[in-house]
């Protein structure tokens, strides 16, 4: 494997990082394949170190991108996406935007809903793996927003939706977007919430894709740092944070200063090592002595992480998950085929295996409806 050594922090730039925890052999797209052969899936240590005079915790060796964006796997379903979509969009509306530049659009989620209310805005997504079609109303470029991106049309308002956390250098990231931007115009954006991620030892935090710990802290220094002077934050349940910041100067040249969270992300970390290992052994049990078929919930990043900790996965019938894109799939990096959760209606004995983060309560309802016989086991 050709990894992409990053052995300096991603906020100071200075080599003073310790090693967290490497997960061996693990995949390295987190969504499904066509391929029904297993063994052609590719697998890289995932590799975790943490930045001793920051508490950063980031990825020490990155994999190229179209190794982990071999295409595109999150179609945003599910209510608390689409309710965060349209929070967000209402939260955008409130700053006037006329010429807004989106960037890593991969749906149209956002700009559908903010242009039935506000449909002489101009609006154009940049997006390596759209889902929808260029309309009359929404431009699409194909492609990445990097130092290379040329856009000759008017923008007043970058913004972007989960997208920061996925940036290999999220202080370029930021200070790109400010060349695009003149003084008084607005940077606008939504990112995980990852330190309520992290505490609640949720898997889908941090991995090939999320490869730094982005706390809120730090995400405020870097504005500061690139000449943002950020005018509200709104937090969206323990899943997001909305940011509205505005250009004002010339970004500064001085170094950046950021809290010193070593001591505290560390343990958040370790404890999620621990949390898991202990979880999957109960896990093993549980199924071991389970007379009936068994099921994974979450073709994603979630079940990978579970198999990674150790569980057994030979007792697993299927993984069940609401995409279409997923359907009749098999998750990456395993031999499991995904399933419609329609597949548990009417089985008598049937336990579902749920740890899929801040979407727990609308899967298991959904799950109890289609069979009140389901055991949740988490």
């Amino acid at each position: 494997m050709n990894y992409i050594i990053r052995d300096t922090s991603v906020l100071t730039g200075k080599k003073n990082l310790e090693q967290l925890y490497v997960f061996r052999e693990f995949p390295v797209f987190m969504g499904c394949t066509d391929e029904m052969d297993e063994t052609k899936d590719i697998k890289a240590d995932m590799s975790f170190a943490i930045c001793k005079d920051t508490g950063v915790i980031q990825l020490d060796k990155l994999l190229p991108l179209d190794l982990v964006y071999q295409s595109q796997h999150n179609d945003g379903i599910g209510k608390i996406w689409q309710d965060h979509y349209v929070a967000f969009s209402h939260f955008l509306e409130k700053f006037s935007p006329r010429n807004i530049l989106e960037i890593g659009g991969a749906n149209d989620f956002i700009a559908s809903d903010f242009l039935t209310r506000n449909p002489r805005i101009k609006w154009t997504v940049v997006e390596p793996h759209p889902l929808f079609e260029e309309t009359e109303k929404i431009k699409v470029i194909q492609g990445w927003f990097d130092e290379s991106f040329v856009f000759d049309g008017k923008v007043d308002t970058v913004i972007h939706s989960h997208v920061l956390e996925h940036t290999y250098d999220p202080v370029s990231f930021i200070r790109q977007i400010a060349q695009f931007l003149k003084n008084g115009e607005r940077h606008i954006f939504t990112f995980p919430n990852m330190v309520e991620m992290l505490s609640k030892k949720y898997t889908n935090c941090l991995n090939f894709e999320h490869t730094a710990f982005l706390a809120e802290s730090f995400v405020d220094a870097i504005l500061e740092q690139s000449g943002f002077r950020i005018l509200e934050k709104e937090y969206f349940q323990d899943h997001s944070i909305f940011y509205a910041a505005e250009r004002t100067e010339k970004q500064s040249e001085e170094e950046m200063h950021f809290p010193n969270k070593y001591e505290e992300y560390k343990k958040l970390f370790m404890e999620f090592v621990e949390y898991h290992e202990s979880l999957v052994t109960d896990l093993n049990e549980k199924i071991k002595g389970f007379d009936g078929e068994v099921y994974l919930f979450g073709a994603h990043i979630f079940s990978q992480y579970l198999l990674e900790f150790g569980l057994d996965s030979d007792r697993i019938k299927r993984i069940l998950d609401n995409s279409e894109l997923k359907n009749k799939k098999r998750l990456y990096g395993t031999n499991l085929i995904v399933e419609n959760p329609e597949a548990i209606k009417g089985i008598k004995h049937v336990c579902v295996i749920l740890k899929i983060g801040s979407y727990r309560d609308e899967v298991i309802k959904q799950l109890k409806e289609l069979n009140p016989n389901v055991l949740i086991f988490e």
